[in-house]
């Protein structure tokens, strides 16, 4: 085998595939990364672990054509750190000799008979717009469970239901869900998985920048338990987690007594600088009044810090408290100027959503249920 190809273009590829490999893989050739050249100039370069594959293929100058499998952490440094020129890969015996100006590095050879088929790709079912899948997946990705405490919960629930996809997220302290819609192949379609959120968030990234990623769901005929992702000449699979999803959207309360309207921004800065004082654990407490809300962190002989933001009030005064991290975590990824607060009672879980105006309707495409903290009154 022997090609030339760019070195950005390898680097980019490279970094694409191997992003999902495990540290500590099952067995040693999934550390690999299989390149295979085609004559007719393309190089696809590989990646799976059982888990997650990855695919890509790129235009490059194949003089040879045939098939390597190298470690694909060391491939993916050496291909970042190169100097700006083309680069040209050779194998060599049992080596493979990589060149790009004056460096110049000798591989070794991994056992490709023993490299495992990747899983195949399902038939496309519908194509979902690049920037929303994107942000609906960071904005409820959030919520999951980073444990391994309730595994189930370290998943996003994806559930299809004709041109409507509903994404959702819990660590059973927070709640997210968004609502999206997309192009099914099949109007009538009709599907729920369970996406591991870490493996699903890195792809949202990696593919977010297409105009248009298609999702295969697989179905009935088809279960090996896979979702699968492309964008362009990116390719990605995942496997699904197994189990029945908790039914969490009873958490969403059925009636609000109090709604507060806030900058999103200011309340973003004003609640990190009074998080500054909160101990582990600590919560900050919101004390919501006509006008105003002040947010208050720390007591007694403890550092304390507080600040008050302009808002606009419907209803009782309110006064409630939440682990300030959480309450971050959700503000950060509203993408909307206004925060809206809607409140039952401080014992109870609050709902945040955005809206466009301090005095206009609420996105109800996005919500973020946050559980209180109880604190000393």
């Amino acid at each position: 085998m022997k090609f030339r190809v760019e070195r950005e273009v390898l680097s980019e590829a490279v970094a694409w595939v191997v992003r999902g490999l495990s540290s500590r893989p099952p067995v040693p050739v999934l550390a690999g990364v299989l390149l295979t050249a085609a004559e007719e100039g393309t190089l696809t370069l590989s990646a799976y672990d059982y888990e997650v594959s990855a695919t890509v293929t790129i235009e490059a100058e194949v003089s040879e054509g045939g098939q390597v499998l190298v470690l694909g952490k060391l491939l993916s440094d050496i291909a970042r750190n190169l100097p700006a020129k083309p680069v040209e890969i050779a194998t060599d015996g049992a080596k493979v000799q990589l060149t790009c100006g004056s460096s110049r590095f000798s591989l070794i050879q991994m056992p490709v008979t023993d490299y495992p088929q990747l899983p195949s790709q399902a038939e496309s079912s519908g194509t979902v717009a690049g920037d929303v899948f994107t942000q609906a997946v960071h904005q409820v990705s959030v919520a999951a469970d980073r444990g391994d405490t309730l595994p189930i919960l370290t998943g996003v629930r994806v559930e299809i239901e004709g041109e409507k996809i509903t994404m959702l997220a819990t660590d059973r302290y927070r709640l997210a869900m968004r609502e999206l819609t997309w192009s099914p192949n099949n109007p009538d379609a009709s599907h729920v998985s369970l996406i591991p959120a870490r493996t699903l968030s890195e792809t949202a990234k990696a593919l977010g920048a297409a105009a248009s990623v298609h999702v295969a769901f697989g179905d009935d005929q088809r279960s090996d338990g896979l979702v699968g992702f492309e964008a362009g000449q990116r390719r990605t699979t995942t496997r699904l987690l197994d189990g029945e999803y908790p039914k969490v959207t009873s958490i969403f309360p059925t009636s609000v007594d109090t709604v507060a309207v806030v900058d999103t921004a200011s309340l973003i800065e004003a609640v990190r600088r009074v998080a500054l004082v909160a101990e582990r654990n600590t919560p900050v407490r919101l004390r919501f009044t006509e006008g105003q809300v002040a947010i208050e962190a720390g007591t007694g002989d403890d550092a304390q810090g507080s600040e008050a933001v302009e808002a606009t009030l419907t209803g009782p005064d309110v006064e409630i408290a939440f682990n300030p991290q959480f309450l971050l975590d959700g503000l950060g990824v509203l993408n909307a100027p206004f925060t809206r607060l809607s409140f039952t009672q401080p014992s109870r879980p609050a709902v945040i959503s955005g809206q466009t105006e301090i005095d206009g309707e609420s996105d109800e495409s996005y919500r973020y249920v946050l559980m209180p903290v109880r604190f000393a009154g």
